[in-house]
């Protein structure tokens, strides 16, 4: 078959700083018709000019231009072969561990999100996978979990909402020697500040719908891959599960990722502040947040990123206390989600967490005392002042 598609010739764009590829993207403007915005081709079907004749495009489950200059936008950021786009964060990690051969052992962080864990728990085990939730950060406990039959290791760094970071030289290092794949979900850091597949993981998976669109406004899920292999079975999972990103959310997607450094830059120097101030306030019992110097893991952070992000966990010193917070905000919005424009404030234990055993929660910290916060790019004096009346 005689392939013409017209949008085949893009520039990886080598030698660009990081906040120009974010600009630019893939192929940036349209070839075709100069377009600055890349187009919304909302169509489902495409024409052919002839038999044997494509233009490279059939059908938008397949592959649509849109999500196409979005995936190849992504796997130039993370430094990678191929990217694909799905419909949520979720959607992502089912095709991901659709990858498992009946009976595996997938090892994972131990405070992962609750919604990868009811992937595991609810779904996968019914394939006969098995899946065991440890400290990542700690190499020996990961080394004396391994089993013969573990095919993954699926880490997130900081982890989600107990800000855990794990070395992921090391982690790489020691799933290769065994042949097991490692997997690192980079939604709180974004490629910004950590290229995972350049230290050495095989697949980055990221809730789009954060960091990466940055606006609250879309839902969405991006694997990167670095192999041949991993890109035909990501390709085949979108084709058969039907479960790519539409247009439209794909161009907002695009529209978000163009102030991706820029926003980087704000979240993180405002959760820096914030975080200072939540230590010094005599209601605040303990901070969790990566870019604190005593940090067990700081050294690792330092060799493996190049900032923290915004999101800051803490204890509050009784539910009392807890539960004003939640219901006294005013800037800071009480919702789920994390990583957009606005700061939001969430309670991991009835919501991000809720499907997480309650004597999981308990073990890891994740209590009635528990807030969860992403720091938004609000102007960092209002962001405190709301904190300050919320907690007075």
């Amino acid at each position: 078959m005689i392939n013409e598609c017209y949008y085949d010739d893009f520039d990886r764009k080598e030698g660009l700083a990081f906040d120009t590829k974010v600009v630019h993207g893939a192929l940036g403007a349209d070839p075709i018709t100069g377009a600055v915005s890349f187009p919304i081709f909302q169509t489902a079907t495409f024409r052919h000019r002839a038999f044997g004749i494509s233009t490279g495009y059939d059908y938008s489950r397949v592959q649509n231009p849109t999500r196409q200059e979005l995936e190849r936008t992504m796997a130039i950021l993370e430094n990678g072969l191929e990217g694909f786009a799905f419909t949520s964060g979720q959607a992502a990690n089912m095709a991901l561990f659709t990858w498992l051969p009946c009976g595996s052992h997938v090892l994972l962080s131990d405070d992962i999100y609750g919604g990868t864990f009811r992937i595991c728990d609810e779904i996968f085990s019914k394939f006969g996978c098995t899946f065991d939730y440890i400290d990542m950060s700690d190499l020996d406990t990961v080394r004396a979990s391994l089993r013969p039959e573990t095919k993954m290791l699926f880490v997130e760094t900081p982890t989600n909402p107990m800000m855990h970071v794990a070395d992921i030289a090391a982690l790489a290092e020691l799933a290769h020697s065994r042949g097991i794949l490692l997997v690192v979900d980079n939604t709180f850091l974004t490629p910004y500040f950590q290229k995972p597949l350049d230290l050495g993981a095989d697949i980055v998976v990221h809730s789009a719908t954060k960091y990466l669109c940055g606006h609250n406004d879309v839902i969405a899920g991006i694997v990167v891959v670095k192999t041949p292999e991993m890109a035909e079975f990501f390709h085949a999972q979108l084709k058969s599960h039907g479960n790519g990103l539409g247009p439209m959310d794909s161009w907002l997607m695009l529209r978000g990722i163009k102030t991706l450094a820029l926003r980087m830059e704000r979240h993180n120097a405002n959760a820096i502040a914030v975080a200072h101030w939540l230590r010094k306030h005599p209601k605040v019992k303990k901070v969790y947040f990566a870019g604190f110097e005593d940090h067990k893991d700081f050294a690792v952070t330092r060799r493996q990123t190049t900032g923290y992000s915004g999101m800051i966990s803490f204890e509050l010193d009784s539910l009392e206390t807890t539960m004003d917070l939640l219901s006294r905000v005013k800037l800071i919005l009480f919702a789920e989600s994390l990583g957009g424009v606005e700061s939001l404030v969430t309670y991991p234990m009835t919501q991000t967490h809720e499907s997480v055993p309650e004597e999981t929660r308990e073990a890891l910290g994740i209590n009635e005392r528990f807030i969860r916060i992403s720091i938004g790019i609000e102007n960092v004096n209002d962001i405190i002042a709301d904190l300050e009346q919320a907690l007075a």
